[in-house]
């Protein structure tokens, strides 16, 4: 092995160190972007030579900052920082100030492929941490397994992210851990013997946690009557929740993100859907309220 190969596997395994320290126990507020002072960089663009760390660990952060579902990025870039302030604050990792550059992917999974290899290329991190969603760490894992800079999720609950590589990895429970409490909820606490699941069929989150819950009610005796699907930037859901007002189930799950999920939950109401609502980690927002409003009363 080179020192060079080296050089830079010590330096991923204290970064790897670093940003697992971040997204342990820092619950951040909702709200803006943050101005990412102390530790932060917002990257525009320039990059530095590789190798010019002079006592610090850059590492490389990319997510939602703006966009469809910008309270996720918003939320997690926000603890990041606080996190990063706290260790800096304390003299460091092995003495190497973490520095932090930020790039918005913009809700988009495209986007998420090209900040990444910004990233990699341009800015000469030596670690990264994201994304949130799933879908969009599905864009960056194989750009950071290519090139052997390890990637740390604080949220991508589908399966399929790590299995990308051996330099992938997340720091929360997995699509399956969470399908099987939906569903034990719903047949133990709610008595529920029959389902309907809302996925969102653009998004690996929602498609494979829709599948999970689905394996596991029906492994639990219950029976789901329909799975419906619709896209992201769908707005009216009333053709599909006509079938849940015809079939009358026992709960109804959603899920999909907080943006779908809210009018979902309206609008179910305004058909006349009376029986619980269950959702993932996907209606984790204060949003969620904001757009269901007394719709998402109890779910």
């Amino acid at each position: 092995m080179t020192n060079r190969r080296r050089w830079r596997q010590w330096l991923a395994a204290v970064a790897m160190g670093g940003i697992v320290i971040l997204t342990q126990g820092c619950g951040g507020a909702d709200g803006g972007a943050g101005d990412g002072t102390s530790a932060g960089t917002m990257a525009t663009g320039a990059g530095t030579a590789a190798g010019s760390f002079k006592g610090v660990i850059r590492i490389g952060e990319y997510g939602s900052l703006t966009g469809a579902d910008a309270t996720f990025g918003q939320s997690t870039h926000n603890s990041t920082m606080l996190a990063v302030n706290e260790v800096n604050e304390a003299g460091g990792i092995h003495g190497y100030r973490i520095e932090v550059i930020v790039r918005d992917d913009a809700s988009k999974n495209e986007e998420a492929a090209t900040v990444v290899q910004r990233l990699i290329n341009q800015d000469q991190v030596v670690a990264i941490l994201g994304e949130v969603a799933s879908g969009r760490s599905l864009q960056g894992a194989p750009i950071c397994q290519r090139a052997e800079v390890p990637m740390l999720s604080p949220s991508s609950t589908n399966p399929k992210v790590t299995q990308v590589g051996d330099f992938i990895f997340r720091a929360c429970f997995l699509d399956d851990y969470q399908g099987y409490i939906v569903a034990k909820f719903a047949r133990e606490h709610l008595d529920a013997d029959t389902m309907i699941i809302f996925q969102d069929n653009t998004q690996e989150y929602s498609t494979g946690l829709a599948e999970f819950v689905k394996r596991q009610f029906e492994d639990m005796g219950g029976q789901v009557l329909e799975t419906l699907s619709y896209a992201s930037l769908d707005t009216n859901f009333r053709p599909q929740l006509t079938r849940v007002w015809q079939r009358d189930p026992d709960v109804l799950v959603s899920t999909g993100y907080y943006t779908s999920g809210g009018l979902i939950a309206r609008q179910a109401r305004e058909l006349g859907y009376a029986g619980p609502l269950l959702a993932g980690d996907g209606w984790d927002s204060s949003k969620t309220v904001e757009i269901g409003g007394d719709a998402v009363e109890g779910a």
